[in-house]
């Protein structure tokens, strides 16, 4: 399987600051994959979004030819999307779009996970989400907020939530078709058989009231509910055995 490679955009110490005191300079996000959601503009595999104040002012190739004349504040963002910041697919199209004389709420995703980001089955394993920016105003940078946002660094995992050993749904959980078998361990692991395959699938669980999350060890997350002593989760009905 491959992955798309990491691409650190260059971003130095300077553009931080600049970005903490704008001064009215005009912003330039530069070099990105940009998904207008505007059909008649369309989008770019490598192209610009400006921002004046609130409002987006220009989107497309060659805005960054102006940024010394303009005094541009120009964030790198090679190995990105740049898409708005509330993004709507389908039909109905209700989302914002990079279109220039709407407001500038934008959001920029890494492409790649950051190096140092854990492989495999990690709770909060940390997001994609890398700048985001609201009204003109740059909210997260480098993923972080931005006034504690420092120099690069991959996000590390946050502790699970908490298990509790001795919770009551705890035990074998079975099918109408005695086909899964699925057992919640004490020690916050399940142990998934399917027909003749012991440990189909295994992996970590936490239960929240009727919820329960699911982290199985080939890194998916799923999840299930619990109604009227009965286990809903991935199209079956389960009941205690």
């Amino acid at each position: 399987m491959t992955t798309t490679p990491w691409v650190r955009p260059s971003r130095h110490d300077g553009v931080l600051r600049d970005l903490r005191t704008p001064e009215g300079r005009p912003l330039l996000l530069t070099g990105g994959t940009v998904i207008t959601g505007d059909p008649l503009l369309g989008d770019w595999q490598n192209a610009d979004v400006l921002l004046g104040g609130a409002v987006i002012v220009g989107v497309g190739p060659g805005l960054l030819t102006a940024a010394d004349d303009d005094n541009m504040i120009v964030v790198d963002c090679t190995g990105t999307l740049v898409l708005p910041a509330a993004t709507d697919f389908t039909p109905s199209r209700t989302s914002a779009t990079l279109t220039p004389g709407r407001t500038a709420d934008i959001a920029v995703l890494r492409l790649a996970d950051a190096p140092g980001i854990p492989t495999g089955a990690v709770p909060a394993r940390g997001s994609h989400l890398d700048i985001l920016i609201t009204g003109g105003h740059v909210r997260l940078w480098n993923g972080r907020p931005l006034d504690t946002a420092g120099t690069t660094t991959a996000p590390s995992p946050e502790d699970p939530p908490p298990h509790t050993p001795a919770h009551p749904f705890l035990g074998m959980w079975v099918d109408d078709n005695d086909f899964i078998r699925q057992e919640l361990l004490p020690d916050g692991r399940y142990d998934e058989a399917r027909g003749d395959r012991p440990s189909a699938y295994q992996g970590r669980y936490w239960i929240t009231g009727d919820r329960i999350d699911y982290l199985d060890d080939l890194g998916f997350w799923a999840f299930g509910e619990f109604q009227d002593g009965v286990l809903h989760h991935a199209g079956y009905r389960f009941t205690r055995r």
